[in-house]
């Protein structure tokens, strides 16, 4: 099951009260304290995994808690100190507090370990309390306690690439066409009811990752539909890939508009990022219908391309809007890289958009 989010208690362990014991040997003159000190409380630490990919591990554990320190004991023999313990997370959690809603820390990179709380001190054994006048000291300390934080873990996937489209519009069909990743895909709206990741290869040694959330309605920001639950997994994605379904009831502007204005109001950040529009399904359209149908669509949202002026979507190219993805060279964020009519049943223009999307991916990462 996939939990994106838990509330959890984490508690570092105690240190261990110090020992209260004296040296008693026959045939040994001086003897005296020797009351050893007590172990350490255990750590709490959150180490990021690339092998963990939910918090559903975490539901039934409501409160994490290191080990505790051991007591001293006799001889000056100090007791052993708490393990640590740590949390293992999936790349993208947020660890925030549950009091103020600060963000503690994001872990974000596969072995990223990070030190939360730290384990209370042990108590000192009455070795450490005698003196001149007082040569049998029969008091040890106790240990310190250990640190405790109501927290809440918040997962928000990592991508490179992030599709956002109105439900059963084809996203599924795309990402088990182009990446590892194996979605449920069925004909109703809201197959995908969790967020999928998948690895696209560009070659032997270049990809990026895609992720595909589940359908976004009109009114999303509401609670609409699935509502906002799931927008967040695209929030750190800094390339949109908007699906407009070409067959829909839908208009293909009502789609986009809708599309672009959900994303905004949930943040404005990934209101701004870069972005392309694929037309889905294009199998079931016939080409001079799908020509015609790009070209109104241009000029319905006032582009200008700066490519080829007549698109045939038998050349199997995308429409280029701008000619670099590089905000060096002029990059316009309000308008989409390109648009590109697609159809995964049939692979049409599939492999033109990955690679499309691969230069898009890079320009960002320069």
């Amino acid at each position: 099951m996939f939990t994106d989010s838990v509330e959890l208690t984490v508690s570092s362990g105690k240190g261990g009260q110090g020992c209260v014991a004296f040296r008693r040997e026959k045939f040994v003159l001086n003897g005296g304290p020797n009351g050893g000190d007590g172990g350490k409380g255990g750590d709490i630490y959150f180490k990021c995994d690339n092998n963990t990919h939910t918090l559903s591990h975490f539901q039934r554990r409501m409160h994490i808690k290191a080990e505790n320190g051991k007591p001293g004991e006799g001889s000056n023999c100090t007791g052993k100190s708490g393990a640590k313990k740590v949390v293992i997370v999936p790349p993208g959690t947020q660890v925030i507090d549950q009091e103020s809603g600060e963000i503690l820390f994001d872990l974000i990179e596969d072995g990223q370990e990070v030190k939360f709380l730290q384990g209370g001190k042990g108590g000192l054994g009455n070795t450490h309390f005698k003196s001149p006048t007082n040569q049998r000291p029969t008091y040890a300390q106790p240990g310190e306690k250990g640190e405790t934080r109501r927290i809440k873990l918040d997962l928000k996937l990592i991508a490179d690439v992030g599709l956002v489209g109105f439900p059963n519009v084809g996203k599924s069909t795309l990402i088990s066409t182009v990446s590892n990743a194996t979605p449920e895909i069925a004909n109703y709206e809201f197959t995908t009811l969790t967020p999928k990741l998948g690895q696209v290869n560009i070659g032997d040694y270049e990809s990026f990752v895609m992720a595909d959330i589940p359908g976004i309605i009109g009114g999303a920001h509401e609670g609409k539909g699935l509502g906002i639950e799931f927008l967040r997994h695209i929030e750190r994605t800094k390339i949109l890939l908007f699906m407009v379904d070409l067959a829909s009831y839908r208009d293909m502007k009502e789609q986009i508009d809708t599309l672009k204005a959900e994303v905004a109001a949930f943040s404005q950040k990934l209101g701004t990022s870069k972005y392309a529009i694929a037309l889905t399904r294009a199998d079931i359209v016939p080409p001079d219908e799908i020509n015609e149908a790009v070209e109104s669509f241009i000029k319905m949202l006032d582009l200008e391309p700066s490519g080829h002026s007549d698109f045939n979507f038998e050349s199997e190219l995308p429409y280029f809007i701008q000619e670099s993805a590089d905000e060096t060279l002029g990059y316009d964020r309000e308008k989409p890289y390109l648009i590109a009519p697609i159809s995964s049943a049939t692979h049409k223009n599939i492999e033109a958009l990955k690679y499309a999307l691969f230069n898009l991916v890079q320009s960002d990462r320069k």
